[in-house]
């Protein structure tokens, strides 16, 4: 098969860090090519040299049978390489027709040609489907998968050859997902090569024709998706063989440790009921915007409780946070970036920072007593770090959702709110924190868990409910569910009662 990009012994160092070892990828005219790897596996910087934002230290690309080494990212767009980043990039106070011809706009001598450029997005606002949007309605006013066909319109005036999605499904719903996929699968007909980057095995399956796997900045793997088993895969990613991605050990729920009766909170939840047992995992379903998150704040005292009761062991009634973790109840917040964690701190901190007694006398907190307390966690979990007073700014994704969990573990908090806990990180870290959680609820920890990942809900947890349009379904065991019906559930169906 003919490729339409070429990658050949790409390398590429930041002083003496190898981030890029003769790195090999090939994607054909009309193929979906799925570039998996845990986080720090190369994946963004050899997105970065695809992209023309840095040059590789050596190897070979070719584009279509020319060589392509693109100046810096214009220069890659106008040749025909388009990147759609996680965290999109478009300028919010602007049209949409002028994000979509940004850099390009057609003109004459100095003046914009305004009639041309807005024929030109109409025109790729249709190929994306966004036809019923206005092309001068400001960008900061779409929904955020309506901003991401923007940045896919703008690949395809650009008559791009070569589209990059960069984690694409991460802020979409169910129903956005599907028309994302179908998008993809007419782009694909039109002959344009895809590189699909994902942490999602079934969406690797669902849209993709082959892959590529990264590891420590080589490429270890490749094949055809259909063929192989997402265990092969997994194995690739991680280095060693993952023999149950999520494990269960035998759970003996104890005593009711949470109890929320008939809660309504300010806007969401409008109605939920549900107990939390010791050594159990109660899982949280439902759609985006149903009243998930919120429910899991109002329990912990960061949204303002309307009516209901919310029962923590002996302690009855509403609380503040800081009441909570005094209850022994901790949250892990779904936006670790900028409320779970202190970016600006180091490891040590952020993991003390809901315990800090007995880190000093008089109240004052010693360095080494506080980096002593870390150490243990640090090598339990395990976190992959330089040492506790590394920043934890510098960490991956996957390494900083376990320094907020083990927050929760230096606390030694009873009950754990965890909502969204492997949110935006690799499955090999995925896998470490269901190893976790499982033996939390072991230990006889109680632990409440959101999560938009159907399967991570049936293999985590004990029992699960649906929340739906701001009301809790009751909890039923693992077993009587399917992801038929918690869709079904969540979409708020009468046969899912």
């Amino acid at each position: 098969m003919t490729s339409r990009l070429e990658m050949r012994g790409v390398r590429r160092s930041f002083g003496a860090t190898l981030a890029l070892r003769g790195v090999e990828l090939t994607v054909a005219p009309g193929e979906v090519m799925a570039l998996v790897g845990e986080n720090g596996a190369g994946k963004s910087t050899l997105m970065k040299v695809l992209s023309g934002a840095i040059a590789p230290d050596g190897g070979e690309l070719r584009l279509d049978g020319e060589p392509y080494a693109p100046a810096d990212p214009l220069d890659a767009r106008q040749r025909g390489v388009a990147m759609i980043y996680q965290e999109l990039a478009l300028a919010p106070h602007l049209s949409v027709m002028e994000n979509i011809l940004l850099g390009i706009e057609p003109v004459r001598g100095p003046l914009v040609r305004w009639a041309e450029l807005r024929r030109r997005a109409v025109a790729a606002l249709a190929e994306v489907g966004l036809d019923q949007v206005a092309p001068e309605t400001q960008v900061r006013r779409l929904a955020i998968a309506q901003q991401q066909l923007v940045e896919i319109a703008r690949a395809v005036a650009l008559d791009c050859r070569v589209l990059v999605l960069d984690e694409p499904t991460s802020s979409l719903t169910a129903r956005d997902i599907e028309k994302l996929f179908a998008l993809i699968r007419r782009l694909k007909a039109r002959g344009i090569a895809v590189v699909y980057i994902s942490h999602f095995l079934e969406e690797v399956r669902a849209i993709s024709d082959r892959f590529t796997v990264l590891r420590d900045g080589e490429t270890v793997g490749a094949g055809v998706t259909a063929g192989t088993p997402s265990e092969q895969i997994i194995a690739l990613m991680v280095g060693r063989n993952v023999a149950e991605l999520y494990p269960r050990s035998v759970r003996t729920p104890g005593p009711v440790v949470l109890s929320v009766t008939n809660l309504a909170a300010e806007g969401k939840p409008l109605a939920a009921s549900l107990e939390l047992r010791a050594g159990e995992v109660l899982g949280i379903s439902g759609l985006v915007g149903a009243g998930r998150t919120e429910l899991m704040r109002a329990i912990f005292g960061l949204r303002r409780v309307l009516a209901g009761e919310i029962s923590v062991g002996a302690f009855g009634g509403a609380a503040d946070p800081q009441q909570r973790w005094a209850q022994r109840v901790g949250l892990v917040s779904e936006d670790r970036k900028t409320e779970g964690l202190a970016l600006g701190l180091s490891i040590a901190d952020n993991l003390t920072l809901a315990r800090l007694s007995g880190l000093g006398p008089f109240g004052l907190v010693l360095p080494s007593r506080q980096q002593a307390a870390c150490a243990p966690w640090i090598a339990k979990i395990p976190i992959k770090c330089q040492g506790p007073a590394q920043s934890i700014g510098g960490l991956s994704g996957g390494n900083q959702q376990k320094v907020a969990i083990a927050r929760l573990l230096h606390a030694d908090v009873d009950v754990l709110l965890l909502d969204e806990p492997t949110r935006g990180i690799d499955v090999g870290s995925k896998a470490q924190i269901y190893q976790l959680i499982d033996e939390l609820a072991v230990r006889g920890k109680a632990v409440l868990m959101i999560s938009s990942y159907i399967p991570e809900l049936l293999g985590v947890c004990d029992r699960i409910a649906v929340m739906s349009r701001g009301r809790l379904g009751p909890a039923r065991p693992r077993s009587d569910w399917d992801e038929h019906q918690l869709i079904t559930a969540a979409i708020g169906q009468e046969e899912a009662a």
